[in-house]
């Protein structure tokens, strides 16, 4: 049997890259998804391509930073399929590059508010809801940068990122008594825009790939699977924990 029927779930960054190999595998494990992001066009493209391969899904465009917009896509999954039972807070800003000193205050606000401040504001709303259906899964996308490796010029989104699991451990222990997991996922390097955005040549993501075990960078559709086993009943003991899905970056030493 598939492993989210019945269930619905929100999945924020679903427009390209690790929300959207999510979103397409979660309605095929017979969620009913809401996806969110900023780019409406690439969201109901993608809802069209759900609905033709016979899922459910409904896609709502905003900006992760804005409260409304939280409570927005917890509405939208309470009016349209009657609850919430997984929220996978994905969408996220590689923010400012460049060595600490030139990095500007206001880059380092916004991706703070992208990675981190938005975490908490989905969560906020998404509680309350989960509570009411008794008990669910919030996922939040971090990364292993700042919490098993260092890399220079990446200062914002290595803190920002980081903060997630800080704030997973606390809500795990608030939660835990209705039955909600919170957990962090930690991708290592995956075939996405924002990691061509960071390495932008052949060369550069050949350097990244050579420092993972494997050897190589992750598909989208890898980490979704991860996603997918936080967001199941295949992880209904597991809560407060970072899940490193990384291609052994993070015991690589050469």
């Amino acid at each position: 049997m598939p492993a989210l029927v019945q269930r619905t779930a929100v999945i924020t960054g679903a427009s390209s890259g690790i929300g959207r190999a999510a979103a397409l595998l979660f309605a095929r494990e017979g969620a009913r998804v809401v996806i969110g992001a900023r780019r409406a066009d690439a969201l109901e493209q993608l809802v069209a391509e759900i609905r033709a391969a016979g899922g459910e899904a409904v896609a709502l465009a905003g900006d992760v930073r804005d409260a409304a917009y939280a409570d927005a896509l917890v509405q939208e999954a309470t009016g349209r399929f009657g609850g919430l039972d997984i929220a996978f807070n994905n969408a996220g800003t590689l923010g400012p590059l460049g060595l600490t000193p030139t990095v500007p205050e206001d880059a380092w606000r916004e991706a703070l508010d992208t990675n981190l401040t938005s975490a908490f504001l989905g969560a906020r709303a998404q509680i309350p809801a989960l509570r009411t259906r008794g008990g669910g899964s919030i996922i939040f996308t971090s990364t292993f940068v700042g919490h098993t490796a260092g890399f220079p010029g990446v200062a914002a989104y290595a803190a920002s990122k980081s903060g997630l699991i800080g704030l997973v451990q606390a809500l795990a222990a608030e939660c835990g008594p209705d039955g909600i997991r919170v957990n962090a996922l930690l991708p290592g390097g995956t075939d996405t825009p924002m990691a061509h955005a960071m390495n932008g040549t052949p060369e550069a993501l050949a350097q990244v790939a050579r420092l993972h075990a494997l050897r190589r960078l992750a598909r989208p559709e890898e980490i979704a699977q991860a996603a997918l086993y936080l967001a199941s009943d295949a992880s209904s003991f597991v809560t407060g924990t970072a899940l490193l899905a990384d291609g052994g970056v993070s015991i690589q030493r050469g």
